[in-house]
């Protein structure tokens, strides 16, 4: 995954927009502004092959566990209506969306579609986790497991959404405000985007010996999803410094900053994305650990939504206040999380 995050910022971002390929296009006889459609082609190129060896090799996967439970009649009954009902409902509202829009009386626009993509997501989590959790069937160890799983939903969407300002506010820090160059070599200010994945490959490896170092001191997962917002939010802290030094008078700051910013990102990153992807399955009863991982990944597409909703401050909002806010509210959930610890640890009934 990460040498692949590695990668395409450098290839994407060398062909839209560093002045060599620029030059290449002109040279070529090509239009040199067109070299960000070059740049999404890539990705696109990448995105197809992606998908042709999923289906190529998708036949090797077991059930995913989205199919209801055959194993009980009566739960593969409900499992089954619930599914149909949960599809017909989303088809029904793209339907009325589609025909609002043909008869005039809604204008669908790209902004609106977006927002109604994301109020979906955030949606329907909630509905997902009430059906979950008042489903019969469930024995007292995997309802209490169960009661914990939309909290760390929650702790991650929260955390992706400051995590993915890395492709909104702060590339757009580092476009206007950050120089970007080293020594004497200007490099596209998409580059940053890489800085993350090479500090994976450095303190993934780390913190593997640091868990199994500490033993039984290790910090349970509750205490490790702290520890992620913990990291999210100090980001965003030293951004406020980094803001107040770039000012609003066009001057640019050392790309220290941001490669800081990052640092902590990527370790808090490494404390909670994949704890809790090993988390969701032990909590998951056997029957849904398939939909949990699908849901799981959810809470990275509503952190997603979460922080282009952020991003829409950048212009409206002083930078120190816009970085200081996002500072603020992850100390809250991290408290929160603090909080929340023992509970949840005695809820997840040993699982760690």
């Amino acid at each position: 995954i990460n040498i692949g995050a590695f990668a395409a910022p450098l290839v994407c971002g060398f062909l839209a927009q560093s002045d060599a390929f620029k030059g290449f296009l002109q040279n070529a006889g090509m239009d040199p502004a067109n070299s960000w459609h070059w740049g999404f082609g890539a990705a696109a190129v990448g995105m197809g092959l992606g998908l042709l060896q999923y289906v190529l090799g998708g036949k090797r996967l077991a059930g995913a566990g989205l199919a209801p439970d055959r194993r009980d009649p009566e739960l593969y009954r409900k499992d089954r209506r619930s599914l149909l009902i949960a599809v017909g409902a989303f088809a029904g509202a793209l339907a009325l969306l589609a025909g609002l829009h043909s008869a005039g009386i809604f204008t669908l626009t790209t902004e609106g579609l977006t927002d109604f993509v994301g109020y979906v997501l955030i949606g329907f989590p909630v509905v997902y986790f009430a059906y979950l959790l008042t489903r019969p069937g469930w024995n007292p160890v995997e309802r209490r497991r169960l009661f914990t799983i939309p909290l760390f939903f929650l702790f991650a969407a929260l955390f992706w959404a400051a995590f993915e300002q890395a492709g909104s506010t702060l590339t757009l820090f580092a476009e206007r405000m950050t120089r970007t160059t080293f020594l004497g070599f200007e490099f596209p200010s998409s580059w940053f985007q890489s800085v993350n994945s090479l500090y994976i490959f450095f303190l993934a490896p780390f913190f593997a010996w640091l868990w199994v170092r500490l033993g039984r001191r290790e910090p349970s997962s509750p205490s490790k999803f702290a520890y992620g917002l913990l990291f999210a939010g100090l980001g965003f802290l030293v951004m406020v410094p980094a803001a107040l030094a770039a000012g609003g008078n066009g001057s640019q700051v050392s790309p220290m900053w941001l490669l800081s910013v990052y640092f902590l990102h990527t370790v808090g990153e490494l404390c909670l994305s994949p704890v809790g992807l090993s988390t969701m399955t032990k909590l998951a009863p056997e029957r849904v650990v398939g939909q949990m991982m699908g849901v799981w990944f959810l809470a990275s597409s509503v952190g997603n939504f979460l922080s282009g909703q952020a991003a829409g401050f950048f212009e409206a909002m002083p930078l120190p206040r816009l970085f200081g806010a996002m500072f603020a509210v992850l100390m809250v959930f991290t408290l929160v999380a603090v909080f929340l610890v023992r509970p949840i640890r005695r809820l997840m009934s040993g699982v760690h």
